[in-house]
């Protein structure tokens, strides 16, 4: 498994650092820290000497971020796998999804600095944006990942379930977890008149429903030696899936792509960045 461990320096970025003691040992470990030189804000300033500046401000970057790279080499746990050190300059955003894209990278981990959930909609952050936009897998830190043994992963149809099971199928982490399989399906009512009985038939017809199609995951995932367990529940995805979070002590929340790109996903948002706000829970979205 490839992996690209993004650094910036931040309490966040060594917490993603210390998560690495639970992955599996990588075929390859790409650290990146990006240097977001500012430009000279001054418009009366001679180019010649605005250009000096800004060399001047990027050599002295460019030296905190190689002395922050051999920091992060020097803490990484044994046993991690080779490592490559890349320091360079543009968007974070912008350059650690495209060195993703450049090395086929399986996965990606990086922390969130938690600007809150207004900031982020409006301005947006790199941990939003990476998640967004960035292929292959991606596991936010938004504190410590004390300990990885018990995963809860919300399912809400075949594909972010085959996009799971594919991930987990390939063994990532170094001890297999209990896996939480959870449906939340929101309280349904037919548009037609309905007595309160035929309505709650019709509910717990669809958790059996449910229930069938976890049972079914739960057999795709039993060679790989994980233990598991099922749940569906009736409420809304994201306070479903909280609620059973704080219940089992989870530790990591983990979620297939459900597939939308770009500037929808940007704008509608999705239960994977209404997660990330809350920063309750490491995250980790695979697709």
């Amino acid at each position: 498994m490839k992996i690209l461990l993004a650094v910036d320096g931040s309490d966040h970025s060594y917490e993603a650092v210390r998560a690495l003691k639970y992955l599996a040992r990588a075929e390859e470990l790409h650290l990146v820290h990006v240097l977001d030189v500012p430009s000279p804000a001054y418009p009366m300033m001679m180019p010649e000497v605005a250009q000096e500046l800004y060399e001047t401000v990027e050599r002295n970057m460019r030296d905190d971020g190689t002395r922050l790279l051999d920091r992060i080499v020097s803490l990484l746990p044994l046993d991690v796998g080779p490592v490559t050190k890349h320091l360079v300059v543009g968007s974070p955003a912008e350059q650690i999804v495209g060195l993703a894209q450049q090395l086929k990278v399986d996965l990606m981990l990086l922390g969130t600095r938690g600007l809150g959930p207004i900031k982020e909609r409006l301005v947006g952050s790199v941990s939003h944006r990476v998640l967004t936009f960035a292929p292959g897998a991606k596991l936010i830190v938004a504190g410590p990942l004390k300990r990885l043994r018990h995963i809860l992963l919300p399912l809400q149809g075949t594909y972010d379930a085959d996009h799971a099971l594919s991930f987990l199928q390939r063994q990532p982490l170094r001890e297999p977890p209990t896996i939480t399989l959870l449906t939340v399906l929101p309280h349904t009512r037919p548009p037609w008149p309905v007595d309160a009985v035929s309505a709650e038939h019709m509910e717990t017809h669809s958790l059996r429903k449910a229930k069938d199609f976890l049972d079914d995951l739960v057999v795709k995932l039993g060679p790989s030696g994980y233990r598991t367990r099922v749940v569906t529940t009736l409420g809304t995805p994201v306070d479903g899936i909280l609620q059973e979070a704080k219940a089992t002590s989870t530790d990591l929340i983990l979620m297939g792509s459900r597939g939308r790109r770009g500037v929808t996903r940007m704008v509608l948002g999705s239960v994977s960045h209404a997660l990330l706000h809350q920063g309750t829970y490491p995250l980790m979205i695979v697709g």
